[in-house]
């Protein structure tokens, strides 16, 4: 096993994950106590898109059923709990987003859904490949979340556009 400072590299894969949990649980903190805009919806997704440079790199490679079946199992069926715990809300003049309080319980669970299958998954391919197809797996889920978003923000927009005219 690769020693990265002292820790083999599922360790330190663990770790980092950890700390990107904490990460992406205090940005969204942070992130809704502000006001939601068109542009705050779509950065994200585009952002990560950039995460596809990847398969540059032949060790990230898969077969493109794999692929096309980790979309659509973060698209469809992982991105529903995210689906169901937040929805945007008009508070006067500003569009906010709203999460139940099981926002960060489902957060929390597909973290660790994705932390346990992937012992499996490096059984059978290598961690790159694993690390390849959970990132198209997140990059479907938080597509379809963003996509309903902004579905969600246009339609408040135009409530208030009739409103002012």
């Amino acid at each position: 096993m690769i020693n990265i400072l002292g820790m083999n590299i599922l360790g330190t894969s663990a770790v980092g994950s950890l700390v990107g949990l904490v990460g992406v649980m205090a940005w969204r903190i942070r992130e809704g106590r502000t006001a939601v805009t068109a542009r705050k919806i779509i950065i994200p997704p585009l952002g990560m898109a950039t995460g596809f440079c990847m398969f540059f790199a032949p060790q990230f490679r898969v077969p493109l059923l794999w692929a096309a079946i980790a979309f659509l199992a973060g698209a469809v069926l992982l991105a529903y709990p995210l689906l169901l715990t937040s929805r945007l809300e008009r508070q006067g003049e500003a569009i906010m987003m709203r999460r139940s309080s099981a926002f960060f319980a489902v957060v929390v669970g597909l973290a660790a859904i994705r932390y346990f299958a992937r012992g499996y998954f490096d059984s059978v391919m290598s961690i790159q490949q694993t690390a390849a197809l959970f990132f198209i797996l997140a990059f479907g889920m938080i597509l379809r979340w963003r996509l309903r978003m902004l579905s969600q923000y246009r339609a408040l927009m135009a409530e208030q556009a009739p409103a002012q005219a």
